[in-house]
């Protein structure tokens, strides 16, 4: 639910024609949202089938034209486009006299505030980063998620509440961040959100390779359960093989992964001295055991003759469980007006 104080109505912004620049994932997403809270899709550009169908399917009705036309027709336009294509398209815009004095601009990028909009801004508009902390599949879905989402905001002081009206209205909880925390504030979402994805499909994957029928229901109560006490408890969630100390299950993991999944093997070793590191850091680790296990990660191979407590390297027990159109992306968008987080 949405505990953020609703703005007073003087302080909302009139009801406003919309405009989506990149339909990929994000863009029609934002747009229906905002017309549920009364704002009017006007227009939305877009030329690939999958620009298309997400249209089609979440903004009815609305014409699909050039970028130019709709920021003509538009009074608020998103700029829903990858981070590598925003700056280009901004100073295309407005060097082409496409955009217009008063007009809002507001882009979703994580990694930019609202400096990468200044050619606009020299050009009359006016400038908001709003970028939504969440993960968009490009279907109906979307907009439901965005209700208590957390939209990372950016904008001129004078348009602070317009900002944070704007995500209000679209279901989510405005948090300011500054201009020159914005690539920080984006690499740590991608940390935890983009690259739990790999860690998830590559452990389903393994978990196939194991013989389990059904890794998505193995690993779901475990997963939303680590999740949950990672979020309450941060460095202190901790448990594992790593956080014991058990440098020869760490080795028997690293001999199976080899053997089984060799690409796997540089992410693992990768992860488990982060959590070493950490685990040290909390005392979670006592430094007694952590010579060997760092000794294990250093050699990276498995085959190191580590013993632990239990006995010879690999005898304990290691399932504890005590992570503008173009062409389709790596991350399944659609190139430059794909998913902008």
């Amino acid at each position: 639910m949405n505990t953020t104080p609703q703005p007073d109505p003087k302080d909302r912004p009139a009801r406003l024609t919309v405009g989506v620049v990149g339909a990929g994932r994000v863009g029609p997403a934002l747009a229906a949202s905002l017309q549920l809270a009364g704002h009017r899709p006007v227009a939305v550009s877009g030329v690939s089938d999958a620009s298309r169908r997400r249209a089609a399917a979440l903004l009815p009705g609305v014409p699909l034209v050039p970028p130019a036309e709709v920021l003509q027709r538009a009074e608020l336009v998103l700029l829903t486009v990858p981070d590598d294509a925003l700056p280009g398209l901004v100073t295309g815009l407005a060097e082409t006299g496409a955009v217009r004095p008063g007009q809002l601009l507001m882009h979703t990028s994580g990694r930019y505030g609202a400096r990468v909009l200044d050619p606009a801004l020299r050009a009359g508009a006016l400038p908001l980063a709003l970028h939504p902390a969440m993960t968009f599949t490009g279907t109906p879905v979307d907009v439901q998620r965005l209700a208590g989402c957390s939209f990372g905001v950016t904008a001129p002081e004078e348009l602070r509440l317009a900002a944070e009206a704007l995500v209000i209205e679209m279901g989510g909880e405005p948090e300011w961040i500054a201009e020159e925390r914005r690539p920080l504030y984006h690499a740590a979402l991608a940390l935890g959100a983009n690259h739990l994805v790999t860690l998830v499909a590559q452990s389903m994957e393994l978990l196939r390779t194991a013989g389990v029928a059904a890794p998505d229901r193995m690993l779901g109560p475990l997963l939303g359960a680590a999740l949950d006490n990672a979020l309450r408890s941060g460095d202190a969630a901790l448990t594992g093989p790593v956080a014991r100390g058990d440098a020869g299950t760490v080795a028997a993991h690293i001999e199976e992964l080899r053997a089984h999944a060799p690409q796997a093997v540089a992410g693992y070793v990768a992860m488990a001295r982060a959590t070493a590191d950490r685990a040290l850091d909390h005392g979670l680790l006592r430094a007694e055991l952590a010579e060997d296990l760092l000794g294990v990660l250093a050699d990276g191979t498995g085959t190191g003759t580590a013993t632990t407590a239990d006995g010879p390297a690999g005898t304990d027990n290691p399932t504890d469980t005590d992570g503008t159109d173009g062409t389709d992306g790596t991350d399944g968008t659609d190139g430059t007006e794909g998913d902008a987080r």
